[in-house]
């Protein structure tokens, strides 16, 4: 997979005090959004997991259950009202906003329901973005666009912005961008969601590629061709861990 192998700028940051410690472990986290003084919305309750180096995982539940609040605390996008989290074997209630946003930009791929792209840049730059903060030379930088615009059928659309483009193809985008850093984990919130059935299986090739080339994958998803594709399934209800899906 000559498009896509690991940054050895971020072994260091990838490499875990013990090498057999999950890199990513949740002890009894919660999340509680207060709407006023008399009503709360617990989106995570008590949720303890690990998941390894290099596997493969799905997150599944009902609509409201948590699935993203649970995807953008790994991601270091939110922090939990009780509980802690380790990533790398490093406790992230220590970690510094400076730190957590390096941490993201060198380790963590993250793949938006939203997309969240920015509206003035062009695709390309979008996708080149992430690799500019690093302060990746630009030769470089045009490469691993060019490399992962062309993987994810987007060459063309490199000059457009991201008005300019269907739903499905800023998914696209946001993948492309999320993999140009070649990250040692891939978060992704209901990546085929905006794509049709051909778009969608390529998609999961792609993911499977990663998976194989080390990285480690969640995918929170409701698309039951994952089923096939993962390792383990996390089922969420309620904001709480289920056995099975609810």
């Amino acid at each position: 997979m000559s498009w896509w192998r690991r940054d050895p700028s971020s072994a260091k940051v990838d490499t875990p005090p013990d090498p057999n410690m999950p890199v990513i472990r949740l002890e009894h986290i919660s999340k509680v959004f207060e709407a006023n003084t008399d009503e709360e919305t617990r989106a995570l309750d008590d949720v303890s997991v690990d998941i390894h180096r290099g596997e493969y995982v799905a997150v599944s539940g009902p609509s409201g259950c948590g699935k993203s609040t649970f995807l953008s605390m790994i991601g270091l996008l939110d922090t939990p009202t009780s509980g802690r989290y380790w990533l790398n074997g490093r406790p992230t209630d220590r970690l510094s906003a400076t730190e957590r946003s390096k941490v993201r930009n060198l380790d963590v791929g993250l793949v938006f329901q939203s997309f969240n792209l920015i509206g003035d840049m062009t695709v390309y730059e979008n996708v080149e973005y992430p690799l500019s903060i690093r302060g990746i030379p630009a030769a470089e930088r045009r490469t691993r666009v060019d490399a992962a615009l062309e993987r994810v059928g987007l060459t063309a659309r490199a000059k457009h912005r991201p008005g300019n483009l269907s739903g499905g193809q800023q998914q696209l985008v946001a993948v492309a961008r999320a993999i140009t850093g070649r990250p040692a984990i891939l978060l992704a919130d209901e990546p085929t969601g905006n794509l049709d059935s051909k778009a969608g299986e390529a998609l999961m090739h792609m993911f499977n590629e990663l998976h194989a080339g080390g990285a480690t994958v969640c995918v929170v998803t409701h698309d039951p061709r994952w089923e096939q594709q993962v390792q383990r399934h996390i089922h969420l209800f309620d904001g709480r861990l289920a056995d099975s899906p609810s």
